[in-house]
Order: structure tokens, then sequence, then C-alpha cells
């Protein structure tokens, strides 16, 4: 049974149509201060959301196709590291960043901590739409 790529394929969008809003420099330019903020939240709280929807897929894929015994319990690194052996990601330390800028979502009334998670959301668009066409290639 395939699984059911809708709500990622969904998420991945969204998120990407709020990161060209973001890096839109005629956009943002109409904006004052706090709805730039505004819009970096918007980013921040949708790389957040697609994170957790893109390793929640790599558990699903994997378990499905892997074993589901294994996958079950297994750390954060290793989901990734099993991933990338199964050629669904390609760099388990850079997904490991993307896991530790999303722990940091919660400290995003930081300014400096907000940014850097900023930053790191544009960069992880790459990997996400890059997982979602693997997922797509090799769901059957």
């Amino acid at each position: 049974m395939a699984l059911d790529l809708s709500s990622l394929r969904k998420a991945i969008s969204f998120f990407d149509r709020t990161i060209e809003v973001a890096c839109s420099n005629e956009k943002m330019s109409l904006l004052d201060n706090d709805q730039k903020d505004a819009i970096r939240a918007g980013v921040i709280q949708n790389f957040e959301f697609t994170y957790e929807l893109c390793w929640k897929f790599l558990k699903r894929w994997l378990g499905k196709n892997y074993a589901n015994e294994y996958v079950d319990g297994i750390t954060r690194k290793e989901l990734f590291r099993l991933a990338a052996e199964n050629h669904l990601i390609s760099d388990v330390k850079r997904w490991m960043e993307f896991h530790s800028a999303r722990n940091e979502t919660s400290h995003t009334y930081n300014d400096a901590i907000a940014k850097s998670v900023f930053e790191t959301a544009k960069d992880f668009l790459a990997d996400a739409k890059s997982l979602i066409k693997v997922l797509e290639e090799k769901n059957d």
C-alpha cells in the first residue's frame, strides 16, 4: 500500500510560497518591520511543520519498506542514517542541522536565533523538495 503523500506535498508547496514572499525584496520593501517579522515567523512556523512531516514520512517509508520493528524507537540520527542508506536523503549531518534548528524554534523570540532558524529554513526547502521527489518515485 502506497503512502498518501498529499499532506507532505501540500506542506512543502505552502512552505515554498512563504519563503518566496520572504525572499522577495520587491514584496518585502512594501512592508513595515512588524509585517516583516510576521512573515519571518510564518516561514519559521512552516519550516517547523514541514520538517516534522518530513521526518515522519521518512519513518513511515522506512517502517513500511525496511522493518517497522527496527524503526520504532530509533534515534533521529539513526533514522536519518537509515534514510541515507536507502537513498531517501543524501546528507545525514545536514538533516541533523535541520533537527537542531527545529529544536530552536521555541526560542525564536530571540532575534539572533530567529534569524539563524530563518536561514536554515531557507536551506531546508531544497532538501524537502528532494525528499518528496524521492518518496514519490519510491512510493509503491
